[in-house]
């Protein structure tokens, strides 16, 4: 019987890989800013999940981050991200550039442990090992979608889940990529933006101060990816 190494419940951050991964093709959209993308979704569930604090009063580094040192985080890999932080707060942004090149390995392992996703080694040229992303099969990404095109497409009000992962898909900036599974257009994008704001409706008037961090960590993500896409 083989034994899980990995947390039961999906990290926040392995569900957006998965939403940005097309089975059709075996790509991943967003590669070129892909690790600003992961540690954002990182850092969003450490302050949904209340492991760490955001002073929102700007810096040159983006919002101060802070843990809470009364609530670390049981998943192992936001509890590495989370232990510097209980010596020394760190801005968002400087704190999504050191902790986002690692991610991308890391998530996709969960991702395949998971069986959502298969890595198949190919030789190219008949001896250059390359190895290709292939859907798993499973109907989590199906899922995924189901729940957020709705909160995008058509204005439905979001679970803190889906709201989540709709904000960050926008912050991310791949949405058009992503047009053969949420069609791409001018209200899908303002309804992202609204969502990066923490604009939710109504119904999610409860989660007022989890809304204003997320808008706090998507913005911090969206400014390094556009610093990087207009370099």
């Amino acid at each position: 019987m083989t034994v899980s190494t990995i947390p039961a419940a999906p990290l926040i951050a392995e569900d957006l890989l998965l939403l940005l991964f097309d089975p059709r093709s075996g790509t991943i959209a967003g590669e070129g800013t892909l690790f600003y993308t992961l540690a954002g979704a990182v850092l969003t569930e450490l302050v949904v999940e209340e492991h760490v604090t955001v002073d929102e009063r700007p810096t040159l580094t983006g919002p101060r981050v802070t843990a809470v040192t009364s609530n670390p985080p049981a998943d192992p890999l936001l509890h590495d991200v989370w232990e510097p932080l209980t010596t020394k707060r760190q801005g968002a942004q400087s704190l999504i550039a050191e902790v986002g090149p690692q991610l991308r390995g890391v998530l996709l392992d969960r991702l395949a442990e998971r069986g959502h996703i298969h890595r198949e080694e190919h030789k190219a040229l008949g001896f250059i090992k390359t190895t290709a992303l292939v859907d798993g099969g499973t109907s989590r990404r199906a899922e995924l979608l189901d729940a957020v095109r709705p909160v995008l497409a058509d204005g439905a009000e979001p679970t803190p889940r889906s709201g989540v992962l709709a904000a960050l898909l926008s912050a991310s900036g791949s949405l058009p990529v992503l047009d053969k599974d949420i069609p791409w257009s001018g209200a899908v994008y303002t309804r992202g933006k609204e969502l990066e704001k923490g604009d939710w409706g109504a119904a999610a008037a409860s989660e007022a101060v989890t809304r204003t961090m997320l808008a706090v960590t998507t913005a911090s993500a969206a400014i390094a990816i556009s610093s990087v896409q207009g370099g």
